[in-house]
């Protein structure tokens, strides 16, 4: 969606859109950008807005009503936390803010736990077992903070829930589970990891495609976790793992067979259903599934001499920074698309469900193994083995190939065109202010919150972001 944003706002009227100013604070960071920090946050149960605000020597809180006004305000000093920054944050029942601090290896995370009644704070120490494991992700859900990690040599992931100065330690064994390629040769989970690292989806927000192509994605739900692996174009395998009972249950969905070999597949998990797409030179597959009956709610087929129907924008490709042009035909889309990583991105405004199909640069396992530094066994003739690379060309493709499409909520095509998403509006807003810094967006109520520092102003500045015109 932000990919064809300068086809859709460059109206006029666009430009206006959103341009309230919440509130603003008078604030002078030296430097805009280095070592400073601006993280928004949401206490769930009492709606209060939280704005952290961290450089080299100071971090600032400032809280904020439902209604946002300015009610409390807290600066100190930063002790002892040299190349350590914000990670995350929690709210205890007391309303106040406990902050996350650590390097980027996360050995050491410092847990800081402000009182912003008396203007103290309470300091402890967390050690991360470093030596065999690795943070895949954080989350903050329910005014609490999670990460979750890999256990280097163990079939197992760890997720560590933070409240109240506590880490309590949940381990998911993956070991009595059947991981298989295309081939049905059996692969190791941890095998599976290490070949696509596991991305994670923001469930309430919109995912942009070049992180929903990934084959290993993470959604974090009121007390589960939901893995999805689609690194068999055959299937999609989907795991739920249980916060209470430390329970995993396995679903597989089958993809949608097209009548030669897939050359590329995945997968998108909203609001309980499977999203599945499955392309090559000569067609294209969609299928949307019931997550909990495994019944297919709608089915769709391309092929290469087709018109896709069900579009809302043209077929467009963009390479790198360049603009998007538009391709005039499905069979180039996906001669394109057949070399890149494909996805699908599934996002909800009031009214319609927005999808948006396409493909982006491969990451390929060479690559992989230059940016991390990990070994698959004792050659590369056995990572072959393993991930067989059918669709593996020497061409680099760097374009980007996608086109957006509307469904109303019986998953019907909607032809109308959408009004602008607020997250366009946003990215359109960035683009056009060059003095806004250390942005960062928070959804509220059912808008969005833009935080950032003003360089020009030396204020910070909360502006507020709707779908739509107004």
């Amino acid at each position: 969606m932000k990919n064809i944003l300068l086809f859709l706002l460059l109206i006029y009227q666009s430009t206006l859109l959103s341009q309230t100013v919440l509130t603003s604070y008078p604030l002078d960071l030296k430097k805009s950008e280095e070592n400073n920090q601006i993280l928004n946050a949401e206490n769930t149960i009492t709606h209060d807005v939280f704005a952290f605000i961290a450089n080299k020597q100071n971090i600032t809180i400032l809280k904020y009503n439902s209604a946002l006004f300015l009610t409390n305000q807290y600066t100190g000093s930063i002790l002892n936390l040299e190349n350590k920054s914000i990670i995350g944050y929690s709210f205890s029942e007391d309303g106040n803010p406990t902050l996350y601090w650590s390097s980027m290896d996360f050995n050491e995370i410092i847990l800081i736990k402000y009182y912003l009644e008396n203007k103290t704070f309470k300091a402890l120490k967390f050690r991360f077992p470093s030596s065999n494991h690795y943070v895949i992700t954080s989350f903050q859900k329910n005014n609490l903070f999670y990460l979750l990690s890999k256990n280097l040599s163990e079939q197992t992931l760890t997720l560590y829930a933070f409240k109240n100065g506590r880490a309590e330690e949940k381990t998911f064994d993956f070991s009595d589970f059947l991981f298989q390629n295309k081939n049905t040769q059996r692969i190791p989970f941890n095998k599976v990891i290490e070949a696509f690292p596991i991305e994670k989806m923001e469930v309430d927000d919109y995912n942009p495609l070049f992180k929903s192509t990934q084959k290993s994605k993470v959604y974090m739900l009121d007390e589960r976790i939901i893995i999805t692996l689609d690194h068999n174009p055959k299937k999609t395998q989907v795991f739920d793992l249980n916060f209470k009972n430390h329970i995993i249950t396995e679903k597989n969905f089958a993809q949608p067979i097209p009548k030669k070999a897939a050359r590329s597949s995945n997968s998108f998990f909203y609001e309980n259903k499977i999203f599945q797409v499955n392309a090559n030179v000569d067609g294209f597959l969609f299928d949307v599934k019931d997550y909990d009956s495994g019944l297919t709610i709608k089915t769709i087929t391309v092929s290469k001499n087709d018109t896709i129907r069900f579009k809302n924008s043209p077929l467009l490709i963009q390479r790198e920074n360049g603009k998007p042009k538009e391709l005039n035909k499905t069979k180039k889309f996906l001669q394109y698309l057949s070399n890149l990583d494909i996805g699908v991105s599934v996002f909800k405004n009031k009214k319609h469900t927005l999808i948006t199909f396409g493909g982006t640069p491969k990451n390929d396992f060479v690559d992989y193994y230059s940016r991390n530094n990990v070994s698959f066994g004792q050659s590369d003739d056995e990572f072959e083995q393993m991930f067989p690379q059918n669709n593996f060309s020497p061409n680099i493709h760097t374009e980007t190939v996608f086109f957006e499409s509307s469904w109303d909520k019986n998953f019907e095509f909607n032809n109308q065109q959408s009004p602008p998403l607020a997250i366009d509006t946003i990215s359109y807003f960035l683009s056009q202010h060059k003095e806004v810094a250390l942005e960062n967006i928070i959804k509220f109520k059912d808008y969005f919150i833009l935080g950032y520092y003003d360089s020009a102003t030396k204020e910070y500045v909360m502006r507020k972001f709707k779908d739509g015109y107004n």
